[in-house]
């Protein structure tokens, strides 16, 4: 005696008020589950795939939903998966998910129309230009169309139909419960096949060439930023649109600044009496040389920040700060004079009035009482 039939929401997990698209989305997660070609000799595997996709061929159809919702199994006639699908397009269905079990090209069509491999092209530019933008000029080394042929690969500039294909440019054959196609092994998915190859381009319709090309880097970019030109990759096969070109960019080190996403750091030396007695120093900018004003009783490691003179943003209006760090320069080597005002300076002061080395005595004596 056979078992009763499940239910077709619990087959396929799901409410019964499930809207289409999400019907189609859970099937696929049960069917890639139980599918025969993941489950090879698993007769238990095989049953699931086949109550999964009965279930899925009644709730994907309006009319049969709507009479299954209202009597359950006992309307009939739902049975019989493999007897056709009710005009569910199982391409439809399983092309993006078993693609890789059946060996689906990439980027083919029917006629073998493919579309061109993208291209890489590295690119080094100087710090300011990163920050500002520029535009350069690239040789690219990519293939074109031979010109000798128009493309055809033939000397003669005629194809024929592929014998093995028809001209379809791929095959078909039965695999589990499906009709599979791939691309056709004479021609390669083109159709077409070449009895005369051109001498020019050995049959392949394009030679090797160099294009030069003129790229506008945008201001703000980083190491690592891609820039995208469209349709500058390798030009696709038998009429299949071309690639894109990505030029990914490579900043070369400043010797004065680093940088942060759009903010851009530097170190400012300044002399003891500057940071004591406070100063108006230059300091470098992406912007040229500014004036900073250096307050009496810096220390040295102090950090300054100037507003909207960093890296502009990328996606956005405006740009980063700079944030100058000044670092106070001890002398290594006195003159006798300067050694004599040191020692003047040292004796008036005291080391217990400097307030650094105050408060570290202070420290030490409540830490040791």
């Amino acid at each position: 005696m056979s078992s009763p039939k499940r239910d077709y929401y619990e087959v396929l997990g799901v409410d019964r008020g499930i809207e289409p698209q999400a019907l189609k989305s859970a099937y696929r997660k049960v069917a890639l589950q139980f599918h025969p070609d993941r489950n090879p000799g698993n007769h238990e595997a095989e049953e699931k795939f086949k109550e999964a996709s009965e279930a899925y061929e009644v709730l994907s159809d309006p009319e049969k939903r709507a009479r299954y919702d209202r009597f359950g199994h006992a309307a009939g006639g739902f049975e019989g998966f493999g007897q056709g699908f009710s005009g569910v397009n199982l391409n439809d269905i399983f092309g993006d998910i078993f693609g890789d079990i059946f060996g689906g090209g990439r980027g083919r069509t029917r006629g073998g129309r493919t579309r061109g491999a993208d291209l890489r092209y590295n690119l080094e530019i100087a710090f300011e230009e990163a920050a500002f933008g520029c535009e350069v000029q690239v040789k690219i080394p990519r293939p074109k169309r031979c010109e000798a042929c128009e493309g055809t690969g033939s000397r003669t500039k005629q194809t024929r139909t592929c014998p093995a294909c028809g001209g379809a440019g791929e095959v078909r054959f039965t695999q589990g419960f499906f009709a599979v196609s791939r691309p056709c092994g004479q021609c390669g998915g083109a159709g077409q096949v070449i009895g005369d190859p051109c001498p020019s381009c050995r049959g392949q319709g394009k030679v090797d060439s160099e294009s030069q090309l003129s790229v506008k880097i945008p201001g703000g970019v980083d190491t690592g930023t891609r820039v995208r030109l469209t349709g500058e990759g390798e030009p696709g096969e038998a009429g299949g649109p071309p690639g894109d070109l990505y030029v990914v960019v490579h900043v070369r080190e400043h010797p004065l600044f680093n940088r942060e996403d759009s903010e851009v750091f530097c170190e400012v030396p300044i002399s003891f009496a500057q940071a004591a007695l406070g100063a108006q120093i230059d300091v470098p900018t992406l912007d040229g040389k500014m004036k900073l004003k250096v307050p009496a009783g810096t220390q040295t490691g102090k950090v300054f920040r100037l507003k909207q003179k960093g890296i502009p943003h990328l996606h956005g209006s405006g740009r980063g700060d700079q944030h100058v760090r000044v670092v106070v320069e001890t002398p290594s080597e006195l003159s006798g004079k300067q050694r004599e005002l040191l020692e003047q300076f040292a004796a008036i002061s005291g080391e217990e009035t400097n307030p650094v080395s105050k408060s570290f005595f202070e420290k030490v004596r409540e830490l040791f009482g």
